[in-house]
């Protein structure tokens, strides 16, 4: 029970010294970053992660295709 009373104590936030104060965040405009949603993009060829390559018309099937672009650490 006494462990219980104590526990309100540690969640408290933590202020760190030295650490500048966090700057606004910039509002990105999603409307000029590449293709939109319902977009057609231009015909490609990219190498998969496994090195094969890969065609706009490999990759579509019936009802289309979803690209998805993943930003890796190691970039």
């Amino acid at each position: 029970m006494r462990l219980l009373a104590t526990l309100p104590a540690l969640a408290l936030p933590v202020v760190l010294l030295g650490q500048a104060p966090a700057q606004p965040r910039v509002k990105v405009d999603l409307s000029k970053l590449g293709p939109q949603v319902g977009q057609q993009v231009p015909a490609f060829s990219l190498k998969d992660q496994t090195g094969t390559v890969q065609t706009l018309q490999s990759i579509m099937g019936p009802k289309g295709a979803m690209l998805v672009f993943l930003r890796s650490a190691d970039w």
